[in-house]
């Protein structure tokens, strides 16, 4: 049982977000890298509130599953975690995440709609029962370690709450100074992902590839698969040559589409956060593929929110 055990009181459920307002995204806002720090701080602050301390629940991860953005919480301490359930049971929780993404993202609102649950227990169904929901949480055992995303943005927010306390009158315009972490980059400042750039003379912010980017790709890029490849091939090692050609061959009998697929889905497995939108429509632009660009940028589609 939970109270009897020696050992420390570790729990995990995952929190479920959506905007009610069709012009807020949750998802998209925390895959651009330029407003994922703003989400981040947002998230971290309104779960500080919750359980009166920075460190009272950890974030392992954070999923981006259209329309929800969903949450992978850690409990340490099972009084924390009470005290999250309280606060999510009374509304606070909500009313805290949806102020502080107000003001990290400047808005005029950002209403929600959460839902949480452990393994196969949805917990709004049960949050009278406190114990029930403990015992729910307690269950589910953390499944793994911090994302270093996470952890990255993590060292963010801490250096930003050191830089806040020194500089108090810049607390609300330091959310800016997040949006390009001070950090070293290993792998050398050409492949750092910039937070914006320039295509036909318009100015977009960078943001890691997306399902649908990986699926329109595919179906339009069409025979020039292999040009777009070895344009990216210059900076990403799993894509140097003879790998093209392999899918080439590969998957010849299932076509264009696949072939184009594959070479994508490498391009993604090996730069993880750094297969962005702006490494591949300058690819795109290196081959004259400007209307496949245009498509992947959103400027064929009618309104739809990025």
């Amino acid at each position: 049982k939970m109270a009897g055990s020696s050992a420390p009181w570790v729990g995990s459920a995952y929190l479920f977000l959506q905007s009610t307002c069709k012009t807020i995204v949750l998802p998209s806002l925390y895959e651009s890298s330029q407003k994922k720090p703003s989400v981040f701080k947002a998230l971290k602050l309104a779960f500080a509130d919750s359980t009166g301390s920075v460190n009272g629940v950890d974030m392992l991860k954070v999923h981006c599953s259209h329309p929800h953005l969903i949450v992978q919480l850690k409990f340490c301490k099972q009084e924390n975690c009470r005290r999250f359930l309280q606060s999510y049971r009374e509304g606070a929780l909500q009313e805290s995440l949806q102020n502080h993404l107000q003001l990290s993202l400047a808005m005029t609102t950002v209403p929600l709609e959460m839902e949480l649950k452990a393994g196969n227990e949805h917990l709004d169904s049960m949050l009278k029962d406190e114990d029930r929901c403990l015992e729910c949480i307690y269950r589910e055992k953390p499944d793994r370690l911090q994302d270093a995303e996470i952890t990255e943005l993590e060292e963010c927010f801490r250096s930003l709450i050191v830089h806040q306390s020194i500089n108090n009158n810049m607390a609300v315009k330091d959310c800016a100074s997040l949006n390009s972490p001070p950090l070293p980059c290993p792998q050398g400042s050409s492949l750092s992902p910039q937070v914006t750039f320039i295509f036909q003379g318009q100015e977009f912010a960078n943001r890691m590839l997306t399902p649908d980017d990986h699926q329109k790709f595919a179906k339009l890029v069409s025979k020039k698969w292999k040009q777009v490849g070895r344009s990216l091939q210059k900076n990403c090692r799993a894509l140097r040559d003879p790998v093209i050609d392999n899918l080439a061959l590969e998957y010849d009998r299932e076509g264009l589409y696949e072939q184009a697929y594959q070479l994508l889905l490498r391009f993604i497995q090996s730069e993880g956060k750094k297969a962005t939108i702006a490494r591949l429509i300058a690819a795109l632009e290196e081959n004259g593929l400007i209307s496949l660009a245009e498509e992947l940028l959103g400027l064929h589609s009618n309104e739809d929110c990025s």
